[in-house]
């Protein structure tokens, strides 16, 4: 696609829904069922706390929500929680936030991707063992889609979002219809655990489980541009319905699920028990259950689209490498996209699918990163004071405090089930993003021009042509080279002393006119006598002031498999001079006919 074609790829409201907020809307899934995870450990009886356990996640969901929607204001460009916290709180404050969201998208693909397999399996057993195999599929699958472009997948993703929604939306509706009228009623308290497990920390601890349902939530403020315009209003308009959606859906399902008594069961989801519970295993029940496999599966979308854009934005800012900014021939960032879905699929068989082991690992860095950002817009509205700035203080003032506290709480509760891996991890990152951006900074110094150049007077180079045979490559090469230089030599190694004879006849034979130095090698190496005879002219034309050139002769074969049919000491001879100062390296090409 054209440059110019940028324009037009821009995505509608409702299209814009689907390709961002897949991530938070799975979490419906499986947040609900590691709250519970966490409150059985203190008994049964002790799922009655699910309810305000998950208001008050809804609750941090909707500051969340109306921090981010200021962050757009201020920030129209887009860019998130980094471009937020580098411009506002500084180089290292940026870097954090960064790492810890490009942690998070790797983990929403790994996470989503193996929530949607255990989803498929609860619905068909005779899948059971195949998740790994489900998870890798569903993640080449979807590079393969993003690799088509963002209005392209927009329209892919749209349907399948769309399908979850509906369906959990009936489903909750029908549940709710039935215990209004009476034919659900709250479930008895289970038989007899007393609750002396359910401590205060524990219940720190299923809200952090819970807090899940949050991630991604920031991926529309990364992708502003991808609206139509006016695309400060249309993303933050698209914020305001992806909350509303995921508190409802999010909601529902925690208020079901405590209605029903459901506990978590080991080869069954909760929206599983919950589906067959409502509406039986008839159609509805396998509609959701496709539908959650789906979203699941999709969500990973969400962060195929903020990685890149990510990954792009810091290498800019010459914090990563620069080909992940680089716009691929669909107009998408292709090189993040290839290693989003390396790395998930790594991780993914690293853990063997199991969404239990890398939800501990999941929550640490979104947080940190939500509150950096905000804390960041709030310095942005005290220092600029734009109209309103003192009610948008307030609302990123209160959102950063909640999700300080947020933050604080699932360090603290995760930090032994796996929360360090993920410190350790953003201090990693943070340390390599710094290196790349010295390493950059150092070239452009070394590279800057202080003044208009003086080009300095050089020699006639010399001209050093390895040769393994004589052949037609050979005075092609050779011709070339005197056609740059009248200093040009020709070198042999004599690592087998039968094929030397033979070269050497050969030599006299054909080019008698020229001559042929001949290396002794008694150790049947080609490079190590090459590169010092090499080096030694090197250093003979640094006194000179004038340099070495080296000219492989090359045979191109017309198919490409025939490479693998020789010993390529050209290219490895290549790879070797590249390492040495001040000696120019060139290959001259043969091409065969036959």
């Amino acid at each position: 696609m054209e440059t110019s074609a940028l324009a037009s790829e821009r995505i509608k409201n409702w299209q814009a829904l689907a390709v961002f907020s897949a991530d938070p809307l799975s979490s419906v899934a499986y947040a609900t069922e590691e709250i519970l995870l966490v409150l059985v450990l203190a008994g049964a009886t002790a799922v009655h706390y699910l309810l305000p356990v998950s208001l008050s996640i809804v609750v941090l969901l909707f500051m969340v929500v109306l921090s981010y929607r200021q962050a757009i204001l201020a920030y129209p460009t887009g860019g998130g929680g980094y471009a937020v916290s580098l411009h506002e709180l500084g180089v290292w404050a940026g870097l954090v936030a960064g790492a810890a969201l490009l942690i998070d998208y790797v983990l929403t693909v790994a996470v989503s991707v193996s929530a949607g397999a255990a989803a498929i399996t609860s619905a068909w057993p005779f899948l059971h063992g195949h998740q790994v195999g489900l998870g890798i599929a569903a993640v080449t699958l979807i590079t393969l889609i993003n690799l088509r472009g963002v209005r392209e997948s927009g329209i892919v993703f749209a349907i399948p979002t769309y399908f979850f929604i509906v369906t959990f939306g009936i489903l909750i509706c029908t549940g709710l219809y039935k215990f209004i009228t009476g034919n659900i009623h709250w479930a008895s308290p289970l038989p007899a655990f007393p609750l002396t497990g359910l401590t205060p920390f524990l219940l720190l601890r299923a809200f952090a489980a819970g807090c899940t349902a949050l991630t991604g939530v920031e991926t529309i403020s990364n992708g502003v541009r991808s609206f139509y315009p006016p695309e400060t209003l249309n993303a933050r308009t698209t914020m305001l319905w992806m909350g509303g959606l995921l508190a409802f859906l999010f909601g529902g399902i925690s208020f079901l699920a405590t209605a029903l008594g459901i506990v978590p069961r080991p080869a069954e989801t909760v929206v599983s028990q919950l589906a067959a519970t409502v509406a039986g295993r008839g159609l509805l029940y396998y509609l959701v259950q496709v539908s959650t496999a789906l979203i699941l599966f999709l969500a990973a979308n969400s962060a195929f689209n903020g990685f890149p854009r990510l990954a792009a934005a810091m290498a800019t800012d010459r914090f990563l490498p620069r080909f992940l900014s680089f716009l691929g021939d669909r107009l998408v960032y292709s090189h993040g996209i290839f290693f989003l879905g390396l790395t998930a699929a790594g991780l993914i068989i690293g853990f063997h699918a199991r969404t239990h082991a890398l939800i501990p690992l999941y929550a640490v860095g979104v947080f940190t990163t939500f509150t950096l950002c905000q804390y960041g817009v709030l310095r942005h509205w005290l220092k600029e004071r734009h109209p309103g700035w003192w009610w948008n203080s307030v609302i990123t003032g209160l959102g950063g405090t909640a999700t300080l506290v947020a933050t604080s709480i699932i360090a603290a509760a995760k930090f032994l089930e796996g929360a360090w891996i993920v410190i350790l991890l953003v201090s990693a990152v943070v340390w390599a993003s710094f290196s790349v951006y010295r390493h950059y900074r150092d070239i452009a110094e070394e590279l800057r021009l202080q003044q208009p150049p003086a080009y300095p007077a050089v020699g006639e180079p010399l001209i050093i042509v390895p040769v393994a045979g004589v052949h037609r490559g050979v005075i092609k090469t050779l011709a070339y080279a005197r056609s740059l230089s009248q200093r040009v030599v020709a070198v042999h190694v004599a690592a087998d002393p039968e094929v030397t004879q033979k070269v050497m006849a050969r030599w006299e034979q054909y080019i008698p006119d020229f001559p042929l130095t001949v290396l002794p090698s008694p150790y049947r190496s080609v490079y190590k006598p090459l590169l010092h005879f090499i080096d030694e002219a090197q250093a003979r034309a640094a006194a000179k002031h004038t340099f070495v050139m080296v000219l492989l002769p090359e045979f191109v074969p017309r198919k490409w498999w025939h490479y693998f049919l020789h010993n390529q000491t050209g290219l490895k001879l290549q790879t070797l001079l590249l390492l040495r100062k001040d000696v120019l390296v060139a290959g001259v090409p043969f091409h065969l006919r036959r």
